[in-house]
């Protein structure tokens, strides 16, 4: 694609098309990145895109920060300082879920947005933060242009079936195994 061609492309998307939904599981490394990824290439052709990230509270991560500078891309972010233990769920920590589900939902029917990304929902899901009856409701609720996309690990069968796409992220080796920390412009 040449430069020139980027100029002229249309401001909007060009026809009505079926919005998908997109499911990005494992215990690999990637989900988010992959996410992140159809965002910018959707800003690419002028969608216009949600993301709502659970339960990673104000953590740095640079992929969202970088992209929430863009036009046409409202991220928001849900969840305490400190990382969920998944024995040991705070009421605090289900409200947060709570409130990241309801502006992810009233994003998804709002009719502003053409993507949206509810970012380790599943991982809210499975670590109880949110009922599956809730996710399974807002599914069958997606307005049909809307592409919807859900990460983390953890996703449910019934997630799963109810998905048009499911790439599941598989661990072989990882840095963390080896005693290496999570490393910044890396994996956050």
């Amino acid at each position: 694609m040449t430069e020139e061609s980027l100029k002229t492309s249309p401001s909007a998307p060009v026809a009505p098309r079926k919005g998908l939904v997109q499911v990005f599981t494992g215990d690999g490394k990637g989900k988010t990145t992959a996410a992140a990824g159809l965002v910018l290439r959707a800003l690419g052709h002028h969608f216009r895109v949600f993301v709502v990230v659970f339960m990673k509270g104000d953590y740095p991560y640079g992929e969202w920060a970088t992209l929430a500078k863009l036009p046409g891309v409202k991220i928001v972010m849900f969840g305490l300082k400190d990382f969920c233990d998944p024995r040991n769920v705070k009421p605090a920590e289900k409200k947060e879920a709570q409130k990241a589900f309801n502006m992810g939902r009233e994003a998804m029917l709002s009719g502003k947005y053409d993507l949206v990304v509810l970012d380790e929902v599943n991982v809210a899901v499975g670590w109880k933060l949110i009922e599956l009856s809730d996710i399974i409701k807002l599914l069958d609720e997606k307005p049909e242009n809307v592409e919807l996309i859900l990460t983390g690990r953890y996703a449910d069968e019934e997630i799963i079936k109810r998905a048009d796409l499911v790439t599941e992220m598989r661990k072989i080796k990882h840095p963390y195994d080896a005693g290496i920390a999570a490393r910044e412009g890396i994996e956050y």
